[in-house]
């Protein structure tokens, strides 16, 4: 049976070099003139590299179980990809990047509706598409202000004073709302993201902040089943903080007009919560009024087994917005029609997206669909995850709590030093991961991603572990 990954060109990693090589060290000499390069691992040859597979400057090929922070969908120079790029539609939009917002494309509702609605989640029937995962979400926080005004107002058009005291920054034009944010939670580095992300101290410092509130994220223990007790009164702890902030933000003339929350915190250390917390934190949100932003960023597009990690909650409706970028390669927000914007011209930028994502978008779905992709997912999540349960036990003493959905995966270590030279070490061995939370190593591959894949994954994590020890 062909697999997703026959065109691959490499059967498993090939380390000439340390990483970062010579090569790679005398480029960033080069780069650094310019930019900073302080924060990059080597530097990469993507014309050589494939599948599951990255090529860096220096030859060496490493499995790449970070892929670009959870962005690369079905591997390196995928002959689907390829053959969209050398498209008669794909030349054109490159040559012709419209104004979205005042020209698209004749074929723009078309393609619309044949990529991000064929993706679109369930009960969903609007999109409004943007640049990257911070806008997403910034633009989706101010279509739920807006949203929030427009029911208060009962739809009635703006006052004189409204639309004078919006020019100063003053109420009631600029009015006094806020949105709600969880411990440990990352949406984005632009202003209103970032009022919401709380992390890294490190993406925040010396930025002015909008006096958001925020709730504990629940801390669950692992086995789940081992304290299911536990973990159901952590859940119900933070939910009932949930409703005491939302309440104190409401006495206090700044009611919270949106909750926005990640399905698994990526950035934060891989944290997530039960369905029964989910569904608890929407009916919350409804008794508020206030909308659910759920920050699918990272999650979306099918690493946890499904193509939108809330589908695992089993909601009784869909939320008011979804966000989604990465492994969607385009970026934006699914919204029900009442969050559509009273006025043309709100919600607005100039490219407002970009036709290229979107057909590259549409080859990843149906590539998606042909080689059953989200079956995969699950089916190599469940090794994934079994595999870190057994280093966990045979290293108790670094690693612990393996988790995940799908191939979304994480694992604890002893302490950050210690992950952080794991990480390093097996980057050298020739796997590219990546750390998150305090002391946590994530797993985001390819949904192409096999057993053989995983079983090299562990094999190097493994290797070296011993290596540091």
């Amino acid at each position: 049976k062909p697999k997703a990954y026959d065109w691959e060109k490499f059967s498993a990693p090939a380390m000439k070099t340390p990483v970062p090589g010579p090569k790679t060290k005398a480029l960033f000499k080069d780069l650094d003139r310019y930019q900073d390069t302080r924060s990059m691992h080597f530097m990469a040859d993507y014309a050589k590299s494939s599948g599951n597979y990255v090529v860096d400057a220096d030859g060496n090929v490493l499995l790449d179980v970070l892929c670009q922070i959870s962005s690369i969908p079905v591997g390196y120079n995928n002959p689907a990809l390829i053959a969209a790029a050398k498209s008669d539609d794909m030349a054109v939009a490159l040559m012709n990047r419209p104004a979205l917002g005042i020209m698209p494309d004749q074929n723009w509702g078309k393609l619309v509706e044949t990529t991000f609605m064929k993706a679109a989640p369930p009960g969903m029937t609007q999109v409004w598409t943007a640049m990257c995962g911070s806008c997403a979400n910034e633009n989706a926080l101010k279509a739920a202000m807006m949203m929030f005004r427009h029911r208060e107002r009962g739809g009635a058009p703006f006052t004189k004073e409204e639309l004078e005291s919006v020019m100063v920054n003053q109420a009631p034009g600029a009015p006094k709302l806020s949105v709600l944010s969880f411990t440990s939670s990352f949406h984005g580095r632009t202003f209103g993201s970032l009022s919401c992300t709380r992390s890294k101290t490190i993406h925040k410092l010396d930025i002015p902040a909008f006096d958001w509130p925020v709730a504990p994220f629940p801390a669950l223990r692992y086995p789940l089943d081992a304290y299911a007790a536990e973990n159901a009164a952590e859940e119900k702890r933070c939910i009932a903080a949930v409703e005491a902030v939302m309440d104190q933000a409401r006495q206090k003339g700044s009611p919270v007009a949106a909750v926005i929350v990640e399905p698994i915190q990526g950035e934060g250390g891989d944290n997530t919560a039960s369905p029964a917390f989910f569904q608890a934190l929407q009916r919350v949100c409804k008794a508020f009024n206030a909308a659910l932003v759920v920050d699918e960023v990272q999650t979306g597009g099918g690493a946890t087994g499904k193509m939108w990690a809330h589908e695992h909650w089993n909601l009784p409706s869909a939320p008011e917005f979804v966000t989604f970028s990465k492994k969607m390669q385009a970026a934006g927000f699914y919204h029900n029609p009442e969050a559509r914007a009273s006025e043309p011209y709100r919600l607005f930028n100039t490219w407002m997206g970009d036709p290229v994502r979107a057909i590259e978008l549409g080859a990843v779905v149906e590539y998606m669909e042909k080689h059953k992709l989200l079956a995969q997912v699950t089916r190599v999540g469940k090794e994934l995850r079994a595999g870190l349960a057994e280093l966990s036990a045979r290293y108790p003493g670094v690693f612990s709590a393996p988790r995940g959905q799908g191939t979304y995966c994480a694992v604890d270590v002893s302490t950050a030093a210690l992950r952080d030279k794991i990480v390093t070490s097996a980057r050298s061995l020739g796997l590219e991961a990546q750390g998150c939370g305090t002391r946590s190593i994530r797993f985001r591959p390819m949904l192409i991603f096999d057993s053989v894949h995983c079983a090299q994954t562990l094999s190097i994590l493994e290797s070296a572990t011993k290596a540091c020890q």
